[in-house]
């Protein structure tokens, strides 16, 4: 299989295998007017199989603690004029605002609306996070 290169957008990489995806709707990214190449399963020497998401508009805002949430690791490069111009390494965030819901019905955000559900991450290891208004646990 071949896939052009782009010469002005930006490149997912070094997805879990299989996350790709998930990732894709996760970001909303059907909604684009623009090509988009979602590989799948791509051989790779540093990880067996990976998953690689090719976006060819360079105006596209990415969210990296998200990414970084759905799959810490994950490598974005930005392409202009057919060369990488810079690079990304996103890691697990160390809080993430409006990502996850509260799932406590006490909870003061499932009856204040407005309020932003902020949850702050409590081990690394398990990808545990915490609300910091109840101290509900999510991952």
């Amino acid at each position: 299989m071949n896939v052009d290169s782009i010469k002005n957008g930006i490149v997912i990489d070094h997805i879990k295998a299989g996350k790709g995806h998930k990732i894709y709707n996760f970001l909303g990214l059907d909604s684009l007017d623009c090509s988009i190449a979602l590989l799948k399963n791509v051989p790779s020497e540093k990880m067996g199989k990976k998953d690689i998401i090719k976006i060819d508009d360079e105006s596209i805002v990415l969210d990296l603690e998200v990414l970084g949430y759905l799959d810490p690791g994950i490598t974005v490069a930005i392409i202009r004029d057919g060369k990488v111009t810079d690079k990304h390494q996103v890691k697990l965030p160390e809080r993430l605002v409006n990502v996850l819901k509260c799932k406590n019905p006490r909870c003061i955000v499932t009856t204040e609306q407005e309020i932003d559900h902020i949850f702050e991450l409590v081990d690394s290891e398990t990808r545990t996070y915490r609300c910091i208004y109840c101290d509900s646990h999510a991952k």
